[in-house]
This record gives C-alpha cells, structure tokens and sequence, in this order.
C-alpha cells in the first residue's frame, strides 16, 4: 500500500513540474536576451501574416510565421500611453487615473517605488534599455528642460534610455538620451507650453503657408520641420530631430545596445514611431506602398525590423534572443491631418475583420498583432490563447527566474512559448476611461453615453445606452448582438466584470467607468 502512495505521489509530482522543466529547459545554462517590439497604432490587419493582400511585410511576418502568432492577443487599451503603462508594470491602467493620452508635459506616470518589468529583470542581472517612443510622463510636473530630466525612465529599470518624450506630433521634438536632451545649445534654452503660444512663434493654424503637411484636426500649433504639432516650443533648434530620419536614428541607436551589451543578458523595449502620425517616412521608402505615407511608414518599419534581426544574427545572438511582437492598439487612418491615408486605402482593411479601431472599445480598439519569437526554441504555430501585454511581467519573471508578479499579471509563460493553448480565462479592456470585459468567447460592453463614432476620425467607439453582448468565435466582426437573446450569458458577464473591477461584493451598477 505505501509502496502504491509512493508511487502515485512520484507520478503527481513529475506533472506538476514537466511543465515548468520544459519551459526552464529552454533557458540552457544562461538567461535569454529579451527584446519587446512596439509598434504604435498598427492594426491587426496591417500584416500580410495577419492576412493584408495589399501590403507585404516579410520582416515582421518572420516572426510571425518562424514563431508563434496569436489571435487573442490584446493590447488592454485603445490608446498608446494606457497601454504602454499597462505592458511595463502589469497592472490594468484603469486602476490608475492618471493612464490617459497624455501630453508632453505629463509627469512621470508610473511611480518610482513601483515593479517594472526592466526593474525586476535588472535583479535578474539584466541590464536594460528603452529606444524609440516614450510618452509615460517625465519629471514631476515642471520639466526644465534644459537640466537633467528626472524622474525619467532611468528611475523605473532602464539602465539606458533613448526616446522621444511623447509622441511625433507633439513637443518637445528632440531626443533625449538618459535624461537629457540631444545636441541642446544652452544659448537656445528650450521652452514648453501646451496652454499658450510663445510671442512671435509661427502656428500650424495662423501660417499654414509654412507647413508642408495640412492639419485636420488637433495639430495646429508650433511648426517644426515644417509639420504643425500639438502644443508650442520655442527654442532648442540644435536639437530637434529630422523626423524623415527618425526611424534610422532609433535602429541605430537600438543596434548599438545590442552590439554593447551582447555578453548579455538584456533587455531591450524598441519602441516604434510606426505608423503614428505624422507619417513620415525617409525618402527610400516613400510611394513604395502605393497607400500614401500610412502604408510607406508601414513598410519602413518592416525594414528596420528585418535590419535589427539581422544584427542579432550578426552578433550571434539569435538563438539566445527572445523577441516579442505587438502593438499599442489597434488602427486609425485620419487621426489629425491630411496625408491620403484615407483616399489611397483601396482594398486594404487596417482592422482585418474586426470592427471600430483606435479609441473603440470594439475589438480592432485593442486586438492586435501579437507573436513570440525565439529561433530554436519556440516551434511556429498559431495560438488562440487570450494573451495580454499585461501578463508579460509575470510571465517574463517566471521565464528569468523571478517571483515578482502582480494582482493583474498573470503568468502565461507556457502559454507565450507554445506549450499550452490556454492562456487567461477573462480580460479587462480598456479605450479612453471606458472598459469591457471579454471572457472565454464572449465580450460584453456596458452601456455608455455619447457618441457611438468619433467623427474625425471615422471610427466606431462601441457607445451604446444598451449592454452590448458579441460571441466572437461565431461573430468576430461583433455584428449580432446577443444582449437580448441570451440574458442568462449577459448576467454572468455582468457579474464577473463587476468582480474584476470593484470586489465580490460590487455590482455593475456601481463600477461601470462611465
């Protein structure tokens, strides 16, 4: 009889470890690398491995089709800097009033006391670094800057930080590189405002004969290389970046940590500009899409992409590199000027079969392209695991060794290497203070007063003074809705997202983020 227990104990126990075994036995004797890259604003259809006819993106479908491409995955937000708060701490940034669009004056949003995933991967022995687009937040409220700039992503893990403040479209347009700003002459101080312009400065809405791109909503302030931005600057002319140059001088800058720090183990969060507005690619890429500078943007970035595997291989660091696709939220085509986005579409479709995109609390809001890459280590397939970017901090902690986590993360290591097909069971999802909850199959979206479309940019936002109910295994384009039809689903549902939200004891009356 012990002798059975024994032997039932044994078989127990070699279940329950098999699966962490095999995800440690991936690792070999040394950490991997690890390198998360972020595009901004690309659409779950603007890849041909996602199923785009009219734009081929072979760089980015290497990965996808030599890795594991998923088809639930989520950004948690239909907006960048949510989403970005969200992919760093593993926390839902609907916790955090404060994780909005932000402008570039925003403070420091994520809390210098607060878990990161390059914070806890430097405790794993990392060393870590940020390249590309920030918009985060920096400093405390009152950035000079002409100063070192702190709180900056230096003071949240990054042991090497190159970014844009903000975004494109906003000021300052200068690069700043470890807390302070590029090429600043100190007899040019930079200045900053997004409340009123500074005396004598042109404006994209007072002398439009200055620009070479046209505004169509929201970008009329200062003028810089001759593209009206959000919000006004004075000085700093030394320092401002060509913006035809930005996606070169941000590989650049991504290659040379690479080459630095090829001893390893790194991390590295490469964060795009792509295909953000403006759009403006460099001359070499400019018409080869044929879809105006949306589509040019798209296909610059594909090739950077396939320029930074490339020094990977040249390095010798491939096969010890994990590489992790995906994008802040879903597409927009006119989101602030005019720049035949719109008029050379064609048979294009930047959603695939999704409905809404930026801003919409519909699936092509925060469903986006998402895949897993590790040459010799993942096996290629399609996965239709629920995965967030939420759960890459746990997950990543599970891979290097780690036991940090959080409430929201959760660890879907086996999940994102292609060992299970389950990843979560239910999500939050997030656009502009709104949420949802998908769950298995189903979405359910709470009613919410205003506008069901945003006008300007032409974009369903998933507004409506009823709950709306999709099963999108049947229906991914959310054209039915079973709100009515299926009370006892809406119900649980309804339960279920009060929970996640305020507690066992809420009720959706009390927590819908109206």
């Amino acid at each position: 009889m012990i002798k059975v227990v024994l032997g039932l104990l044994g078989i127990t126990l070699l279940m329950s470890c098999s699966k962490s075994e095999k995800s440690s036995s991936l690792m070999d004797d040394k950490k991997p690398n690890i390198v998360i890259i972020y595009m901004d604003d690309l659409g779950y259809g603007d890849m041909s491995a996602y199923g785009a006819t009219e734009l081929s993106t072979p760089n980015m479908d290497r990965l996808a089709n030599e890795g594991i491409r998923f088809t639930n995955g989520y950004a948690t937000s239909a907006t960048c800097t949510p989403s970005r708060y969200a992919l760093l701490t593993g926390v839902y940034p609907w916790r955090n009033k404060d994780a909005k669009i932000l402008p570039g004056t925003a403070p420091l949003l994520i809390s210098t006391s607060q878990m990161t995933v390059p914070k806890m991967l430097k405790g794993q022995g990392y060393q870590t670094g940020v390249v590309g687009k920030w918009h985060l937040g920096l400093g405390s409220g009152d950035v000079n800057w002409n100063e070192h700039i702190s709180p900056s992503p230096n003071e949240v893990g990054f042991d090497y930080s190159y970014i844009m403040a903000a975004t494109q479209d906003r000021v300052p347009t200068v690069y700043i590189e470890n807390g302070k700003v590029v090429n600043l002459d100190p007899n040019d101080p930079i200045e900053i405002s997004y409340d009123q312009n500074f005396e004598g400065e042109p404006t994209g809405k007072d002398n439009p004969e200055l620009t070479t791109m046209k505004w169509h909503h929201g970008h009329n302030n200062s003028i810089v290389n001759g593209v009206p931005r959000i919000g006004f600057m004075k000085g700093g002319e030394a320092a401002k970046w060509s913006d035809v140059d930005m996606a070169d001088h941000f590989l650049e800058k991504a290659q040379s940590f690479v080459k630095s720090h090829k001893d390893g183990p790194f991390f590295l969060y490469y964060a795009f500009q792509q295909p953000h507005v403006p759009r403006t690619p460099h001359p070499r890429f400019e018409g080869k899409s044929g879809m105006g500078p949306r589509g040019d943007v798209i296909l610059e970035a594909d090739w950077m992409i396939g320029e930074f595997i490339k020094t990977l291989e040249e390095e010798g660091l491939l096969e010890h590199t994990l590489v992790i696709f995906s994008s802040d939220n879903g597409p927009v085509l006119n989101d602030g000027y005019y720049d035949d986005a719109v008029e050379k579409i064609g048979n294009h479709k930047p959603a695939g079969p999704l409905r809404g995109g930026k801003y919409s609390l519909f699936e092509a809001g925060t469903r986006v392209p998402f895949m897993v890459y590790w040459k010799g280590k993942v096996q290629p397939q399609v996965s239709d695991a629920l995965v967030s970017q939420l759960d890459l901090l746990s997950s990543l902690a599970s891979l290097t060794g780690s036991t940090e986590t959080t409430a929201d993360s959760q660890n879907l290591l086996s999940a994102f290497l292609g060992e299970e097909k389950n990843g979560r069971s239910e999500l939050i999802l997030e656009a502009t203070g709104r949420t949802a909850l998908r769950k298995g199959d189903w979405i359910m979206i709470p009613p919410y007063k205003g506008a069901a479309k945003i006008e300007s940019v032409n974009i369903e936002i998933g507004n409506d003074p009823n709950y709306q109910l999709y099963n999108l295994r049947d229906d991914i384009g959310q054209i039915n809705n079973l709100a009515e039809s299926n009370p006892e689903k809406l119900e649980e549902m309804k339960a279920s997202y009060a929970t996640i939200i305020g507690g066992n004891e809420a009720k959706i009356e009390d927590v819908v983020l109206k």
